[in-house]
């Protein structure tokens, strides 16, 4: 997923200037005073969108084609509204779901953590990995598992309802097979037979909300968001349901906070059956997720 604000000198910015690709600056200065954090990306994505193109083909759009809505989806934009909710779409690693009101928006930074889970896997070299992602939400990490992990079998866990919803739509002809559920009790009968836990779960910590992006804090769902004094009470549980649910020498894979790197891989410890628990940075180099292997305890 691009998450660049600039345009590359092959960009739309470099062609003759057209009415659109010059209500795009406008458009772009608008959402940088308002805050916005990639404002020419944003502008450009939504003149694609509204125009029927993809941005680097912007400058064809005729004069006369120009689209007067492409200022109602500014301004909703302006006002800080994610981006996918204005298009209804969500770009991860090679998918495009559908995502909007009710369903947590995924974020570039959790492509790392699914490339760091599929090495894991790949590398244990088991036939048909059984895999789990838990608190699934619009499906992301499942299906790109199932994506990009032959003859994988990968199982969702989703406890809200509108969520699931969307993770049904975007998995519809997908191996991948949803639960509806409490990820802390979920899938009894795999336990102690899953390769790959997975989750990206609530963390933020309930005292820290006034600092949130507002495009998380006024549009994804709370309880994607929020766990707790500290944030890691669902990580917390999580701990003992990928316990339950791995065999021995299966892993944990659980994305984190930047702010809490060092604190999460604590959470499993070798008295509570876990071995190699680390964390690892993202691709800004920030601790990002963490990882552990079951032991036979």
């Amino acid at each position: 997923m691009t998450s660049s604000s600039g345009s590359s000198a092959t960009g739309p910015s470099s062609y003759p200037r057209s009415l659109l690709l010059a209500e795009v600056a406008r458009a772009t200065q608008r959402l940088a005073d308002a805050g916005v954090p990639s404002p020419r990306f944003d502008a450009e994505e939504l003149a694609a969108y509204v125009h029927g193109t993809e941005r680097p083909r912007l400058h064809l759009v005729a004069d006369a084609d120009f689209d007067a809505r492409y200022w109602e989806a500014i301004a909703r934009r302006e006002a800080r509204e994610p981006l996918q909710h204005i298009t209804g779409r969500a770009f991860f690693r090679y998918l495009e779901l559908q995502v909007g009101p009710g369903v947590f928006v995924p974020r570039p930074e959790t492509e790392s953590v699914v490339g760091w889970a599929i090495d894991a896997v790949r590398a244990m070299d088991v036939a048909e990995p059984l895999i789990v992602d838990l608190c699934t939400g619009s499906g992301a990490i499942a299906l790109a598992l199932a994506q990009e992990v032959p003859r994988s079998r990968v199982h969702g866990v989703e406890l809200d309802e509108r969520a699931l919803g969307y993770a049904r739509r975007n998995a519809e002809g997908s191996r991948v097979v949803l639960h509806h559920g409490d990820a802390l009790s979920a899938l009894p009968q795999f336990g102690g037979q899953v390769d790959l836990v997975i989750s990206n779960p609530p963390y933020i910590p309930l005292t820290e909300w006034e600092h949130v992006a507002p495009e998380a804090r006024d549009h994804d769902p709370q309880l994607a968001l929020f766990s707790g004094e500290d944030g890691l009470d669902t990580i917390r549980g999580l701990e003992r349901t990928a316990h339950r649910l791995l065999r021995p020498g299966g892993i944990v894979v659980i994305e984190h906070a930047d702010t809490q790197g060092g604190q999460v891989p604590w959470i499993f410890t070798e008295d509570r059956g876990w071995a190699d628990a680390a964390d690892h940075p993202d691709l800004n180099n920030r601790p990002r997720f963490a990882t552990a292997r079951r032991v036979n305890r």
